[in-house]
């Protein structure tokens, strides 16, 4: 008899940790990344990773405020069941991680040591250096080799997943490229979880790998998938502005005593050691005198936005201060070295002695597939195992990690993204292979249907690859047809109008110009006619994914009319429980290629909504004189 396989796309914390538990249950798995499963963009992740231990409730911390916290952090906007369930977890997966042996920081006692982190006022952030989600990332790698040196897992490693395959309602497998052969082939499997990450590429600049597109998350939506709350974008308040890219600036940073600060004078042009304490305008504690520098990203995103709007930015332009020169080098080395070295790699200055310049930049998406749950009878909580456990609109697909939507609401707290991405591998694992082994009766394995929508699959992923290439040479002086330059339009446009300030009416500009870039795709020509390892037909292909994804986003933004988390909009400045607490839940179109948005009632069964204000004090520099040329 045919043996069930699943298969897991995406080599992040997500995908490894899938994985594993999976394996673990005894399914063989075909694990797909684009790059080697350890150069995955969760390798980038510095700060940490959110957990109450004994130390923390020594302070009089619990599970239920770290809960509580993310849910009041998100807005009220996620589900709670799912969010209960998940900061419950937390501590017995940090004890897993340590017995696997990652290199967690240590008291001097030998405690695992924790740092503050924002959205919170106590230590529950536990971490390795600044270099969190590498040592993570390792961990679960190397426990994925042990069942890969059984059998039980099989990577194909520098392979890009190109669609779903989905028959009678069901998920039975995919289409990959080899990115090296450019071999086109299907894959059988009787479930498949997307691990793929985020879609910081749409934006252009952000602080995501360039391999993170959102390309996968597009396919799926286009063959299927709902997509909820795409319009919550994260942007991080500190991130080094960058020629090709932005690089993060973890709020460890601020975690370990960072100060954010602008010149109290407009135009200021001294260095900064020369500039006084009094002359300084340290605008986060002011305006926050109870969380100070570890307010939510949101909301030190615009405040930091605000700031260099009024002209405050450090020499007139859009920077600010983050300053770590009045902490001990040899603390700073041992908790912070990673992102100090990255900082004087790419700019010239050491942070330990010349305060960073800084400035937000995209880094997350609260938002991603739709996703399912069961709760407990009482709500606190997920029943384990239940088959439907982050399962998609589509059975047997599944969606862990950032791609899904279902834990940080309209804002992510700081050190929840890995948490998340380990607990949907190893609580919704179990669940996946209860699916397979459990749920499908009378459905033959994958293994053993007959070939034609598998054949179907590959030919029409075949065509499109064709088509592309078909286009090579053909009107190579118009630049207005080519990938790179729509991209690079693509970026801007939805960096200006869709992530720090939202209006209807830029939003309305940004949808037209969705549309004309979608019109000019549709004619757009390829510049490389490789057929070994094509990197731009890879990237064509993902631009007019990222289109399609793009204009959910902006039409979401659109029709929430209201601000929440890291929404906000101008025009509608409350946030409005009665209309929009609520998830955006859109289905494409295929015939049209156009999107259907509703909105969804949530589970707030556990806490009711209360207003979100971080203890804010409105405060203005002494300073008022005219600003000098911004």
């Amino acid at each position: 008899m045919a043996q069930h396989r699943v298969i897991v796309v995406g080599g992040g914390l997500a995908g490894l940790s899938a994985s594993v538990r999976i394996a673990e249950a005894g399914l063989p798995v075909d694990l797909f990344s684009m790059v080697p499963v350890k150069r995955s963009h969760s390798v980038c992740a510095q700060g940490g990773i959110n957990a109450c231990n004994e130390v923390a409730r020594q302070q009089g911390y619990s599970e239920y405020m770290h809960f509580d916290e993310t849910v009041y952090g998100g807005d009220f906007l996620a589900d709670q069941p799912p969010i209960y369930e998940m900061c419950h977890w937390a501590p017995r997966i940090i004890d897993l991680l340590d017995r696997m042996g990652v290199p967690f920081n240590r008291t001097l006692e030998g405690m695992r040591d924790l740092r503050l982190f924002g959205g919170s006022l106590f230590k529950r952030t536990h971490f390795a250096g600044a270099s969190t989600g590498q040592q993570l990332l390792y961990a679960l790698d190397e426990q994925t080799r042990r069942y890969e040196s059984e059998g039980k897992v099989t990577k194909y490693e520098f392979w890009e997943f190109l669609w779903p395959i989905i028959e009678d309602g069901r998920a039975v497998g995919i289409v990959a490229q080899d990115m090296r052969t450019m071999q086109i082939r299907a894959f059988r499997a009787d479930a498949v979880v997307m691990a793929t990450g985020g879609n910081g590429l749409i934006f252009g600049k952000s602080t995501n790998s360039v391999i993170c597109t959102g390309g996968a998350a597009s396919r799926c939506y286009q063959a299927g998938v709902d997509y909820g709350n795409g319009e919550f974008i994260q942007v991080h308040p500190t991130s080094i502005p960058g020629a090709d890219k932005l690089r993060l600036m973890s709020e460890s940073a601020r975690g370990e005593g960072g100060r954010v600060w602008v010149p109290r004078k407009k135009g200021e042009t001294r260095a900064a050691k020369d500039i006084p304490e009094a002359e300084r305008w340290y605008f986060l504690e002011e305006k926050y005198p109870k969380y100070g520098n570890l307010v939510p990203r949101d909301i030190a995103t615009r405040e930091i936005f605000q700031v260099c709007m009024d002209g405050y930015g450090v020499a007139g332009q859009n920077q600010v201060y983050l300053d770590l020169t009045h902490k001990d080098e040899a603390y700073l080395n041992n908790k912070l070295g990673a992102i100090l070295e990255i900082y004087e790699k790419f700019v010239g200055d050491d942070p330990r002695k010349v305060p960073m310049r800084i400035f937000p930049g995209v880094h997350y998406t609260m938002g991603g597939l739709y996703t399912t749950f069961t709760p407990k009878d009482d709500g606190k909580g997920l029943v384990l195992g239940n088959p439907v456990q982050m399962m998609t609109n589509v059975r047997g697909l599944y969606a862990f990690g950032e791609v899904n939507f279902a834990y940080h609401g309209g804002n992510r707290l700081g050190a929840n993204a890995l948490l998340s991405c380990i607990f949907d591998g190893l609580f919704c694992g179990l669940s996946v292979a209860n699916y397979v082994q459990d749920c499908e009766p009378g459905k033959a394995p994958a293994a053993a249907m007959a070939p034609a929508p598998f054949d179907a699959a590959v030919a029409s992923e075949k065509a499109k690859h064709d088509r592309f290439l078909s286009t090579v040479g053909q009107g190579s002086g118009d630049k207005s047809f080519n990938a790179y330059q729509i991209g690079r339009e693509l970026g801007e446009e939805m960096t200006a109008a869709c992530t720090v300030v939202k209006s209807a009416q830029r939003l309305e500009q940004c949808i037209s110009k969705l549309a004309e870039l979608r019109g000019r795709f549709a004619k757009v020509r390829l510049s490389d006619g490789a057929i070994w390892t094509n990197q731009s037909l890879s990237y064509t292909r993902a631009v007019g994914d990222m289109l399609i994804l793009a204009e959910v986003i902006a039409k979401g933004s659109l029709l929430r009319k209201e601000s929440r988390g890291s929404h906000f909009r101008s025009d509608f400045p409350e946030r409005d429980d009665a209309n929009f607490m609520k998830t955006t839940r859109a289905t494409y179109n295929p015939g049209s290629g156009d999107h259907t948005i509703a909105f969804q009632d949530i589970n707030s069964s556990l806490v009711k909504p209360r207003q979100r204000s971080y203890g804010k004090v409105e405060n203005k520099p002494a300073e008022k004189k005219e600003p000098v040329g911004v």
